[in-house]
């Protein structure tokens, strides 16, 4: 009488050694995703923050605190990013062992079935003949889910390498390195910042729009609803910056303003140039931008917040304008925004410009 469950054995212990895939209730998977939403409300109370910040502080001191706070923001964006990313592959990679073990159960459980099916004709040599093949068969469909998720997994390897964080990357000439310093803003931005502007001066500063002098404000812009600009799902466009960090636009047409701007970097400042190959001024930079993306923007600086929608410093996203009485420049994100000097360059974000009263920061394709 031939042993079944010597013929067995292989496959059984490859389903030994397989595993389940089920994951835990506060596994890998869960911590990331609650990591996540911590550095979401992170992200949301240092919204508040700056914006808190920009009320009750001016000047140069409140830009470069602003610029390097939105740093930080777009930091915390980008791990909890990561982080939701990381954990849709744990997901994804246990799924598939689940799945895996299933077919493997199976298959093991098809060839119990086929042996017991056979009864007494197991002791024939014929019987013998068709329970070695049987098992031979049952071993290699084993093997090929085997070598299936195997292959899964290394995809889903290769999927979480790349979402690992790169080293980090020099910023562009003339902006300034992390330092112990933002470490500390953020910190500051996200616990107590607003509350401590807010005491430290017994009246808020007028308003952007009060600043303005009679006759150049600059259309009649829609109401800022406070929103983050982001379609309904909550999803933007994701753009890498020259600096190596990833920010998102609110949409396609600011992505692509972003991009054609940060291309146009080095252009020579020409006045009155409205094209790269001509050389650029300061709205002929936007102007060219936006245009890529298919948004018509007015000529003049002043007027290029025409119709857009009044932006909050804690709310700016790629694309956002910084608009001046004799200057535009466009947001990129992490900071900075892109500017016709002489050359084109990449800034950190300011309001001041040789004196020249700041009009606010606008959305044009809200």
């Amino acid at each position: 009488m031939i042993d079944v469950n010597a013929l067995a054995t292989p496959i059984f212990e490859l389903l030994a050694s397989f595993g389940t895939g089920v994951l835990p209730t506060g596994g890998p998977s869960d911590a990331l995703r609650d990591t996540s939403s911590v550095l979401d409300q992170i992200h949301r109370t240092g919204r508040d923050s700056i914006n808190g910040m920009n009320a009750a502080w001016d000047g140069r001191a409140a830009d470069a605190a602003t610029a390097k706070a939105l740093r930080v923001q777009t930091s915390a964006a980008t791990i909890s990013d990561r982080g939701n990313d990381m954990a849709t592959v744990v997901n994804q990679a246990a799924a598939e062992v689940e799945k895996g073990q299933q077919d493997l159960t199976g298959i093991a459980q098809s060839f119990v079935n086929t042996a017991a099916s056979m009864g007494p004709a197991l002791g024939t040599p014929q019987g013998l003949t068709l329970i070695v093949g049987s098992a031979i068969d049952h071993l290699g469909q084993a093997l090929t889910v085997v070598g299936r998720v195997h292959n899964e997994l290394t995809t889903h390897t290769a999927s979480m390498h790349d979402l690992t964080p790169p080293p980090p990357t020099p910023p562009p000439a003339g902006l300034p390195g992390p330092t112990p310093a933002v470490q500390q803003l953020a910190s500051g931005v996200v616990t107590s910042a607003g509350q401590m502007m807010s005491t430290a001066m017994s009246a808020p500063r007028p308003s952007l729009q009060s600043q303005r002098k009679p006759g150049t404000t600059p259309g009649a812009p829609r109401p800022d609803t406070g929103s983050s600009g982001l379609p309904a799902d909550g999803k933007g466009v994701r753009i890498t910056l020259p600096d190596g960090s990833v920010v998102e636009a609110p949409n396609e047409r600011a992505a692509t303003a972003v991009r054609c701007a940060v291309g146009t970097v080095g252009t020579p400042y020409v006045w009155g140039g409205n094209s790269p190959g001509s050389g650029l001024d300061c709205s002929g930079l936007t102007k060219y931008a936006y245009g890529e993306a298919g948004v018509d923007l007015p000529r003049l600086a002043a007027d290029q917040g025409n119709g857009a929608t009044p932006v909050s410093p804690g709310d700016l996203m790629p694309g956002d304008l910084a608009i001046w009485d004799g200057h535009v420049a466009m947001v990129i994100g992490n900071g900075q925004f892109v500017e016709a000097g002489d050359p084109v360059q990449i800034s950190s974000i300011r309001t001041e410009n040789s004196g020249m009263d700041f009009y606010g920061f606008y959305r044009p394709t809200a």
